[in-house]
């Protein structure tokens, strides 16, 4: 072989990046516990060692310690348990965009994980708008309620949640939509509108504070607003929230304060992992008392 030629397969052999892990990237997951499911949702990245973040069946995303990437395989302890406590352990196995796992205990039970990759959502150009729909028109029979607590009345145009009471899901459901919904937050007031069921815009007294990602107008613990321009508690507050496939722009009180942002995947208290899928706006009843009022949503045309 020619000295030239060796060089150039030699130049080309370090130049070529390295196969991607099957891990890498976004999971849509379901735990099976009993007669039971719940959602929760994976992302590994991939660099100098892997990185992964984990969000549960409630709280918000939280970092993996002790993350181990072998070939298809992941495993690691679950995150945010007591120092002292022996946390569960995760482990699966990545089959192309399947994966299938386990929760195992410290006790011995175990749990199965299914897990589909989550889907990117990309869209292509703006959508056209149908026409708006009143979800508080036909009363409360266009709504159920996820729980065994129901405090919830429309009482003159007012949806006036009193706990103990359980969170409060639409009939109708939607893919790509334009929400206005007017909100009335309690000093330490907390509650969330959810997104297609699986995504949280945190409601909470947040007058004067700083923005981030658990805060008033965030998506909870996954995206943090670059504003805050929430008003005192006690006062009407009105929401202009757009959600296109994985991106979401949320308008507080005339002031944009999340502009066209990826949504990365599911946050805590989501009714299901199948993104892809459309969704209800649900509102978390089990927090405080909120009222709403003014609830109307623009689908995308099919």
């Amino acid at each position: 072989m020619r000295p030239g030629l060796v060089l150039l397969l030699f130049s080309s052999l370090a130049t070529t990046a390295p196969a991607q892990s099957p891990v890498t990237g976004r999971w849509d997951l379901t735990v099976t516990e009993g007669q039971t499911r719940w959602p929760m949702w994976l992302e590994v990245s991939e660099g100098p060692v892997f990185t992964g973040r984990l969000q549960g069946r409630s709280g918000h995303a939280l970092a993996l310690s002790r993350l181990v990437v072998e070939g298809p395989k992941v495993r690691f302890p679950m995150p945010g348990g007591t120092p002292q406590a022996q946390a569960a352990e995760f482990a699966a196995l990545v089959t192309g965009d399947d994966l299938l796992g386990e929760l195992i205990h410290p006790n011995g039970t175990r749990l199965t994980v299914h897990g589909k990759r989550a889907p990117p959502l990309i869209r292509s150009g703006e959508p056209s708008w149908g026409e708006p729909i009143d979800l508080l028109a036909g009363g409360l029979r266009d709504w159920t309620v996820r729980g065994a607590y129901n405090g919830w009345v429309l009482r003159e145009g007012e949806l006036v949640n009193t706990p103990p009471s359980s969170d409060l899901i639409s009939r109708a459901r939607f893919t790509d939509f334009k929400l206005h919904i007017e909100v009335n937050v309690p000093a330490a007031g907390n509650s969330g509108i959810y997104l297609r069921g699986r995504h949280e815009v945190q409601l909470q007294d947040d007058y004067g504070r700083p923005p981030y990602d658990r805060g008033m107008g965030g998506i909870y613990g996954q995206v943090s607003p670059t504003v805050q321009p929430a008003r005192p508690p006690g006062e009407w507050q009105v929401f202009e929230i757009t959600f296109i496939g994985r991106q979401v722009t949320v308008v507080l009180n005339g002031v944009t304060m999340i502009d066209r942002a990826e949504i990365p995947g599911i946050t805590g208290g989501a009714l299901d992992s199948d993104e892809g899928a459309p969704g209800p706006i649900m509102l978390q009843g089990d927090h405080s008392g909120i009222r709403f009022r003014n609830i109307r949503v623009t689908p995308a045309r099919p």
